[in-house]
């Protein structure tokens, strides 16, 4: 696995539809040979403990390669929601790795005055000085 900070390591479980039988086993070996992904037998049945980190993998690719060589995962309606919601986190975790971080957040003072000097305030007057002293 990459080395990555702890809060970008994931630890989710793979729960499989009952049948067809033997797929926890199957996926198992075919899953123990991918780099970066650690795969353990859970303490439920038809499960599976998988461990990646964010930067390398998403619980929804996994998920959508198993299915696209034949797995059947769980289907039960309250299973996919709770699914659904780890996608759109983690996506948005993995997303925001590629956000430059804000300079100015740790000096809000400094970004205020430079956004200050170029905002008219003040008593700005346009009139030109030669006009401002006619009597």
């Amino acid at each position: 696995m990459t080395a990555a900070p702890p809060d970008l390591v994931k630890q989710r479980e793979l729960v499989f539809s009952a049948k067809p039988p033997g797929q926890v086993e199957h996926a198992l070996q075919l899953l123990s040979g991918v780099e970066g992904l650690k795969v353990e037998r859970s303490a439920r049945p038809n499960c599976l403990k998988i461990t990646y980190s964010l930067v390398d993998y998403a619980l929804e690719g996994i998920e959508q390669a198993l299915e696209d060589v034949g797995f059947r995962l769980e289907g039960a309606a309250l299973k996919q929601l709770g699914k659904r919601f780890t996608h759109y986190l983690e996506q948005v975790e993995y997303h925001n790795l590629n956000v430059p971080e804000w300079h100015s957040k740790n000096r809000r003072s400094e970004a205020f005055v430079h956004a200050y000097e170029h905002h008219l305030h003040g008593d700005h007057d346009d009139t030109p000085p030669e006009l401002r002293e006619y009597r």
